[in-house]
């Protein structure tokens, strides 16, 4: 059972140096939570991009984490995916935030994850643990991601069901977005998959990927670096291992000044936050 709580905050003004307003919190899961906020009227970023955001510490001083902006560039607000951390320095505090409240956000976007990272390519590849879809909750509302490619494949690997639902909620709800619900229609696919509760795919990306079942379930050829492009964020040991299964297939590694085949997010945090 989700819960969600949201306010007006039109004619609420933060009272802190670069914090914005709490306009709504969802508690998706005892483990998992997303949140809006207001955003500054001169942010400029780039769908899968990350900002410093936290809140002020007890010694006076910000705790700040880097969070990938789930929302897409063109929204009037920025949404965040987070972790609950029982003891985490940031999440045991972040996660009792309520609309109404302030937090800090640093208002200087950067990160890997972008289309200009990638050469053109037929079908993009958007591989994700945990919270680590939230830079894809981004990109898959993003028009460019569907004018560059064909194809785009969510591949999402959480431990139970109910931790897959933020993302099934906003793949389901595409198609019938005003803004880009033609453009997904026939191009995005979605592949959720658990790695302790029954599902009807299941095992881990890294697995799918190597064992080629993915490709016979979607009915796709085996990645290649003329056809496939791919973006990767989760845990470091996740990103490693990814990465290491798609210079197998052929495929470099770019970014944003050498734009190659997949690019991976370095700055995804955790189960320490």
């Amino acid at each position: 059972m989700t819960e969600s709580v949201t306010m007006d905050a039109a004619r609420t003004k933060p009272h802190l140096p670069d914090a914005q307003i709490v306009t709504s919190v969802k508690h998706w899961t005892d483990r998992l939570f997303s949140f809006r906020v207001s955003r500054p009227t001169t942010l400029r970023f780039r769908s899968g991009e990350f900002v410093m955001i936290g809140l002020m510490g007890d010694n006076g001083k910000p705790l700040l984490r880097a969070y990938s902006i789930a929302s897409p560039s063109w929204d009037e607000e920025l949404e965040f995916y987070s972790i609950k951390v029982p003891d985490g320095p940031l999440t045991s505090r972040l996660q009792h935030i309520e609309p109404g409240d302030e937090i800090i956000l640093r208002p200087k976007p950067v990160g890997t994850l972008v289309v200009d990272a990638l050469l053109p390519g037929k079908r993009l590849w958007f591989l994700a643990t945990g919270t680590g879809l939230a830079p894809f909750a981004s990109l898959m509302r993003d028009p460019e991601v569907y004018e560059k490619f064909d194809q785009v494949i969510m591949m999402h690997t959480c431990r139970e069901v109910k931790e897959l639902e933020y993302g099934r909620q906003l793949v389901e709800g595409l198609e019938n977005d005003p803004l880009i619900g033609e453009m997904v229609q026939g191009k995005l696919r979605y592949y959720p998959t658990t790695t302790r509760e029954e599902f009807h795919h299941m095992g881990r990306v890294t697995d799918n990927l190597a064992s080629g079942k993915v490709f016979e379930d979607l009915g796709l050829p085996k990645m290649n670096p003329e056809e496939d492009r791919a973006m990767v964020c989760g845990s470091l040991a996740f990103n490693v291992d990814v990465k290491a299964i798609l210079e197998g297939f052929g495929l470099r590694e770019g970014a944003n000044s050498d734009p190659k085949e997949f690019v991976v997010e370095k700055a995804f945090v955790g189960d320490g936050i």
